[in-house]
């Protein structure tokens, strides 16, 4: 009987799981290549970011994520706090490079940018085919690139299941993933 309750409370624990955060056998199986991590870099991937040799997953804690950014990118330019969020309400820290990173609740759950990378002391690299400022006739020819047709917000795309843009004037002007606060 006894281990039939055992065996019960671990499915029950199993059941529990949102599915969003990986296991921790899954962050340790090599998804993320070692060649990410740059101890002068922040890596922005679809499923968190990497800063320096830091890996934060989606539901990281937010005082860790910020602490490690601010050492590769500087102290943040702002913080705003969005109450009306769709999502509900959001902590939005601000770095150089036009690099916001959203928290609800004390963990990391978004990040989008909006700057292209400048020369060879860019400190902030998305894990894409797409880039900020990839031009919009190479956009059909990157791995995972679908258009999202009927975008409130502009002329928007995915790229896989991860990870969106926009593209403005031609190019790509905004990377995204996770969780955000776009009013559609």
């Amino acid at each position: 009987m006894r281990l039939f309750s055992i065996a019960l409370a671990v499915f029950a624990l199993a059941a529990c799981d949102s599915g969003e955060v990986p296991s921790p056998a899954d962050r340790m199986s090599g998804d993320m290549p070692v060649g990410f991590i740059d101890e002068g870099r922040v890596t922005l991937h679809g499923q968190g970011l990497i800063a320096g040799a830091e890996s934060f997953f989606f539901a990281a804690g937010q005082n860790e994520v910020e602490t490690s950014v601010a050492k590769i990118l500087g102290e943040p330019t702002g913080t705003n706090t969005i109450e009306e969020c769709g999502a509900g309400p959001m902590v939005i820290t601000s770095y150089p490079g036009e690099l916001n990173v959203n928290f609800q609740e004390g963990s990391l759950v978004g990040w989008n940018v909006g700057a292209a990378p400048s020369g060879e002391g860019q400190k902030i690299r998305v894990d894409a085919d797409i880039q900020i400022g990839t031009p919009l006739d190479e956009l059909d020819g990157a791995a995972g690139y679908a258009p999202i047709e009927g975008s409130t917000l502009g002329e928007e795309f995915a790229i896989g299941e991860r990870m969106g843009g926009f593209v403005d004037k031609g190019a790509v002007s905004m990377l995204y993933a996770g969780t955000q606060c776009f009013f559609r």
